[in-house]
């Protein structure tokens, strides 16, 4: 899911007109990434605008997460053959009406039903941006145009979900979607005037000699350890606006520049996760987890204490940005023989891991209280750690 673990040419340069085009890709992946995510700083406005309570409400990224898990493979499979331009420019309207039901949905059902219809369409385009970003820069540039397009993550993390939570301050989580709509809208657009036609897709890989990783107990084991490593991050991340506004007292139309200064700590996980990740991406996940339970689990306790706090939160956006490349890396080193497949099962797992620490963190609010979600996510972390230990017991 990161450019990280695929820049692996970023030496080389592709022709200008290739590079215009994969940064429309990159922008398209900016603004689907952004409507996934984006509803993590609305949640608390949301919920009452709805009536609901934010635990309910949050259920909404369980949702999104089990489609992308269900759906993206076999979408994926079936939409790749037909020619990209117009299918990038569809998936992007069909975005676009997304985020315009979400923003007149007079209900959750309503709200939840463009939810689905967005998560239906957001594993197609990344299962086929970065392939055709690759025929656009040409052979022995592959690796550098994926990770120019992988960067509308991170563009996501650090200025899309942040502005959304802004703007709702202002024209309200209503208006943050129709904002979204219309940046959907304009790149659309933008494809239609510059993107080129695209060659028929390459044959692909057998699938067969593919599948012979899915026989080895070890890569099975790196796929559930992803797994369990995004049900500890998300269990607390998907309502991290609501600790911000209820535990740390933080105005509402405040939120949305401490996720962005969340989401800027977040770069310095990418740098580090650079550093550590190609030595031992194992040992780097015990160390990264480490960070992320102190983090998590300090929240709470020093939410009064601003500065402490803040250290808190630095610790926890440092070790969780740096998660997303060092899981990838990981799991395709783990699964070499057939590194396509190692690293879409590992996003699969990722979402798996998104909606079951959605579900369980709004259990944990109501059960327990918010107060007590960062503990509930800590020793999530440290049942992680176990596992990694114990996965490198065995190496």
């Amino acid at each position: 899911m990161t450019s990280s673990t695929l820049a692996c040419g970023a030496a080389v340069r592709p022709r200008p007109r290739a590079g215009l085009s994969i940064g429309l890709l990159a922008v398209g992946g900016f603004a689907v990434l952004t409507t996934e995510f984006i509803i993590l700083g609305l949640l608390p406005m949301l919920a009452r605008d709805l009536g609901l309570s934010v635990a309910g409400a949050g259920q909404l990224v369980t949702l999104f997460a089990v489609t992308v898990m269900l759906f993206g493979p076999p979408l994926t499979a079936w939409l790749s053959p037909l020619p990209r331009k117009p299918l990038f420019i569809g998936i992007l309207l069909v975005f676009a009406g997304a985020n315009v039901l979400s923003a007149v949905a007079p209900s959750l059902w309503l709200l939840a039903l463009s939810r689905f219809i967005a998560a239906l369409a957001l594993p197609v385009f990344w299962g086929t941006a970065s392939e055709s970003a690759g025929q656009l820069a040409g052979k022995g540039r592959e690796g550098w145009a994926v990770s120019r397009v992988y960067l509308g993550i991170t563009a996501a993390f650090v200025f899309g979900i942040p502005l959304g939570t802004l703007a709702a301050g202002v024209v309200g989580w209503r208006g943050s979607f129709w904002l979204l709509a219309g940046l959907c809208l304009l790149v659309a657009l933008l494809m239609w005037a510059w993107l080129p036609r695209m060659p028929v897709v390459p044959k692909r890989a057998d699938g067969q000699g593919q599948g012979v990783i899915l026989k080895d107990r070890r890569f099975i084991a790196h796929v559930l350890l992803s797994a369990l490593v995004f049900s500890a991050m998300f269990t607390a991340y998907t309502y991290l606006a609501e600790i911000l506004e209820r535990l740390a007292g933080v105005p509402a139309n405040q939120v949305g520049w401490w996720l962005m200064g969340f989401g800027v700590v977040g770069m310095l996980g990418n740098a580090l996760a650079g550093r550590i990740a190609d030595r031992s991406p194992l040992r780097a996940t015990v160390l990264l987890l480490v960070m992320l339970a102190l983090g998590m689990g300090a929240v709470a306790p020093l939410a009064t204490h601003t500065a402490l706090l803040i250290v808190a939160l630095v610790l926890w956006g440092v070790a969780y940005t740096a998660l997303f490349p060092v899981c990838q890396v990981r799991v395709m080193q783990a699964g070499a023989k057939a590194q396509a497949l190692a690293g879409t099962l590992n996003v699969s797992a990722a979402n798996a891991g998104i909606a079951a620490g959605a579900a369980l963190g709004g259990v944990a609010i109501q059960a327990l209280g918010l107060g007590a979600l960062g503990y509930v996510a800590c020793g999530l972390a440290v049942l992680a750690i176990i596992a990694a230990l114990l996965l490198l017991g065995r190496e």
